[in-house]
Formats: structure tokens, sequence, C-alpha cells
């Protein structure tokens, strides 16, 4: 296995230093330069400095096992890595996240929040511009996942962290794989690829699925001659597949490829020799001694981890106590004064506890009085109540009777008014005799009357007649009379009301008036005012003529 290093060397300085030959082989994964063969005359840049990449031609297959020193675990995974950040070997998005987090384990060691803050990634190159084209998301974005998963890493050293890194790359369908451009028979386009376990065959549009894969111990033999390449599978029936290389070129590093591949194929599948076990133990003593020096660090660092976090404690706890001394004389000081403060309280409590006792006893003598007063308050509303109830029920009689004699002033103008018409009956029947013709002198009988006529005497030519209202007097005389007792009860019932009126005035409240309340008051102020009765009779009373018969 072969190692890789990335390294700077000055074309100058290989004129000077060197010879114009090399007699080392100098190999990259698609091409390699031939022994004695001047530098200038390979497909190099003349500009200087040249930079010469020393890579890995053949991939292990288990990288943990094959990987034996720690110096070919590190520049392997460096060659991976960047093969898998120039896209040449296709990574999924969250598998490129995943292996991104591993890489900066690996480089930053453990994560501390304190050292690795925000934006400490943004110089990195950790993801394949593809993924990050793929998706909307800002570096940021990009950088918060990754720190989420390096966080998990911790207490992994840093070969731990790349082999990780190895293992998930060598699960990737185009890792180790050397793809060359071939024709078959029919001149279809097709790839081929060779990689640790075999040949296989791909659509040129599809390079993770092949279609037809011949692993190495299938595989009886492999040849070409000129651009034609032969592979014969190690069954008979099973059809020799042949194709054609656009070089000669080609055909060579597929063979070289292929025969590399298909040795170490089949050296994995043996003992190990002699050499290689006692590099696998001499790697696991020195795995063993980096973890038993890891682990001597990482006690001492929990030891001086255990004694900074005891020798703060001690500091907290001095500082507390110092705390609690300042704390315990500040109360103390603060207690005294308190004593003091408490003397002069409760001198002063006792003095407001004979106030105190002077004004409970001025409380309950006002108590008494102001239920006595409350007493005869009850008292005096419930007179007024009476009194109110009382004068409803005379107002309702006053109410009654006033009705009553509405009806007998109707009925007495009824009667008045039959006894005009007879009076006007009668005037008109006399009327009537007074222009009859005259006649001789008779003696007459007079007939007599109606009752409800007034009587009359006709002598000669002159005409006297003589009311006789005796009844119309009468019923004037009850008519005043009824009048007069009406009015003593309406002065009486008035009376009343006014006094009434006096008593609950005081318990009025005057923003509760209402706007007819207000006109009532203003017309009871003007002495009667101009109420409907008043303002019924002034007209009948102007209107009034004398009747002359």
């Amino acid at each position: 296995m072969a190692g890789a290093i990335a390294s700077r060397m000055s074309f100058s300085s290989l004129k000077r230093k060197q010879p114009k030959t090399f007699t080392v082989r100098i190999v990259t994964m698609d091409a390699e330069m031939e022994f004695n063969c001047e530098v200038l005359d390979h497909d190099v840049s003349k500009e200087e400095p040249v930079t010469f990449h020393f890579l890995a031609k053949f991939y292990p297959e288990n990288a943990e096992e094959e990987l034996v020193q720690e110096i070919t675990q590190h520049l392997f995974f460096l060659q991976v890595k960047k093969q898998i950040l120039d896209e040449k070997i296709y990574c999924p998005p969250e598998a490129s996240v995943l292996l991104a987090s591993y890489a900066v384990q690996a480089k930053y060691g453990d994560y501390d929040p304190s050292v690795h803050k925000r934006g400490f990634l943004a110089q990195e190159e950790l993801l394949p511009k593809r993924v990050i084209n793929l998706y909307q998301m800002t570096p940021e974005m990009w950088e918060e996942r990754i720190t989420a998963w390096y966080a998990e890493h911790r207490g992994r050293a840093r070969d731990e962290a790349e082999m990780e890194y190895l293992k998930i790359a060598q699960d990737l369908e185009m890792y180790g794989v050397n793809y060359f451009a071939i024709r078959n028979k029919k001149g279809t386009e097709l790839l081929l690829g060779v990689d640790a376990l075999g040949l296989h065959i791909y659509d040129p549009e599809n390079k993770l699925t092949p279609k037809i894969s011949f692993p190495w111990n299938e595989i009886r033999n492999i040849s070409y001659s000129d651009k034609e390449f032969t592979i014969k599978p190690l069954d008979k029936k099973i059809d020799v597949f042949k194709f054609n290389s656009s070089k000669l070129r080609v055909n060579k590093l597929i063979l070289q490829l292929c025969i590399g591949n298909h040795d170490l194929f089949m050296r994995r599948r043996k003992a190990d020799s002699l050499e290689v076990q006692q590099m696998k133990a001499q790697a696991r003593e020195e795995k063993a001694r980096k973890q038993m020096e890891r682990q001597r660090l990482a006690r001492e660092k929990q030891m001086r981890e255990e004694a900074e976090r005891t020798r703060d404690e001690l500091e907290r706890r001095l500082l507390q106590m110092k705390e609690e001394a300042t704390m315990a004389n500040e109360a103390l000081m603060r207690s005294e004064e308190t004593a003091d403060l408490l003397a002069e309280k409760a001198q002063i409590t006792e003095e407001e506890a004979k106030l105190l006792a002077q004004k409970a006893a001025e409380a309950e003598q006002e108590m008494q009085r102001i239920k006595a007063t409350a007493i005869r308050t009850e008292e005096e509303k419930r007179l007024m109540e009476q009194k109110v109830l009382e004068a409803e029920v005379l107002a309702l009689k006053m109410a009654e009777e006033s009705e009553r004699r509405a009806k007998e002033a109707d009925q007495l103008k009824q009667d008045l008014q039959e006894a005009r018409e007879a009076e006007r009956r009668a005037k008109q029947k006399l009327l009537e005799i007074a222009t009859k013709p005259t006649y001789p002198p008779m003696n007459p009988i007079p007939a007599p009357l109606p009752p409800d006529i007034p009587s009359f005497n006709l002598i000669g030519d002159s005409l006297s007649f003589d009311f006789k209202d005796t009844d119309m007097k009468r019923l004037s005389m009850e008519i005043e009379k009824e009048k007069v007792e009406y009015m003593e009860k309406s002065k009486h019932l008035q009376e009343q009301l006014n006094e009434l009126k006096t008593e609950i005035e005081a318990l009025k409240l005057k923003e509760r008036e209402t706007a007819l309340d207000i006109l009532h008051n203003e017309n009871s102020d003007r002495g009667g005012g101009s109420s409907k009765h008043n303002t019924i009779k002034k007209p009948q009373a102007q209107g009034r003529r004398p009747i002359c018969i």
C-alpha cells in the first residue's frame, strides 16, 4: 500500500540538485511517469513551482484492518476527503454532513462552546459544492447542522475520527473505483470500473449501479491485444467479455490495475506474512501505548479539573463564609438597633393602647347613641309610611266622593235643562195665546195647566205671568251646600297632602327628579298655577252672559 503525500517542489531546484533522469516511478490515479525519462518529456506544467501529488493507487477493502500505520491512515484520509469534496466520489448530502462532522473532530478535537463559537467553520471547505447548491440553505445553517453532530463525537482522538470517516466513505458506491471509457463489439459506449472487489460495467449516465460485475475470484484470465481487452470468466459456460479502449496506453493501465487489485484481493484472503504481522503487532502496541497515554492524560485532566473544581468550591465557600460573617455582624448591629426601637415602640404602643381604650369607650357610647337614633328613625319611618298610606286611602275616598258628586251635578244639570225646556215651551204657548185675535168678554173657566208649567193670568190687553220656581231655588241651595262641603273636604285633603309633602321633603333626592317633577313644583310654587281645572274654568267665567227673558 502506497502512502499519499502532497508536496510542492521547485522545478528549478530539481534541475540543480537532481540529474535529468529519475530512477523512481511517480504514479497518480490516472497516469504514471516512466523510468529513466526526463521530467521535461512528461506532460507537466513548465511553470514554477511544479506540484507532484503522491496518491494511493489501490484502495483497501477494509480500511480499519489494512491501514496499519497511523501516518498511512492520515494521508489516505486526506486523499479520500479531497476526492469527496472534488466530487470524484459521489456522497449523499446527509452523509456529507456526517463526514464533515468527523473531519471537524479530527482537526479541532472535542467541541467546546466557549472556543468553537458561531462562524468558526466559515473558512473551512467541508461539503461538496453540489450539496451546497442543492439546498436553499445559508452557510450558517450548514454550520449549525455540522456542529450538532460534531458535538456528539466528544472523546474521539484524531486517528479515531479519521477512521470513522473512512469507514463511512468506503461504503460509498464510487469509493475506490477507477472509470475508463470503453466500447463493446456493437460500438455501444460503456464505462469499465476497476476496484478492490472486481470489474464492473456501467452505463455512462450511471456510475453508481453497474450493469454487469465480475468479482476477482470469478475471473480466470485478463488480457489485451492492441486496443482490444478480453475478460475470461472462471466459469467456461459464461461467454468471454471483450471491449475496445480508446488508446493502447489505457489498456496497459487497466491491466496493471487489474493485476494489482487481484493480487491484493487474494492476499487479503490468506494469512498475513511475517512482515505484515510484525507491522500489525507494532501498530497494536503503538495504539495501546497511545491509548494508555490518552487515558493517562484523561486522568490527569480529570484530576486537574477536579482540583480546579475543589479549589473553586473552597474559594466559593470561603467567600460565602466571609459574606455570612459580614451579614452576621450587620444582623447584630441591626438587632441592637431593633432592640432600642422595640423599647421605644413598646412605650408608644402602651400609650396608644390607652388612647385606643378611651376611643373604644367613646365608640361604644357613640354606637349606643346611633342605635337609639336608628330606633327612632325606624319609628319615624314607620309612622311616615302609615301617614302616606292613610293619605292614599283618603285620596282614594275623595276621588270616589268627587266622582259621585260629579254624577249628581250631571243629574242636576239634566233636571235644570228639562226645567228650562218646560219654561221655553210655556213661553212659546204664552206667545201663541197673546197673538190670537180678541173675542168678546167672556167668563171662561181657566183650564188647569200641567204641573210642570208655571201659572199665569191674562187680563184685558195686558199680559202678566208669575213663575213659581221654589223647586229651582231649593235645588240651587242644595247644590251650593254640597259645593261648600266639597270645598271644605278638598281644603282639608290639600292640607293633609301639604303636611305629608313637608315631612318627606327631607328624604327627596334632587338629582333623581324628572322634568315632570320640576314642572309640578314650579306650578305649586305659583299658588295653584295653571292647572287643568283652572284653565277650563277661566274661559267659562269669561264667556258667561246674563240671560234676559
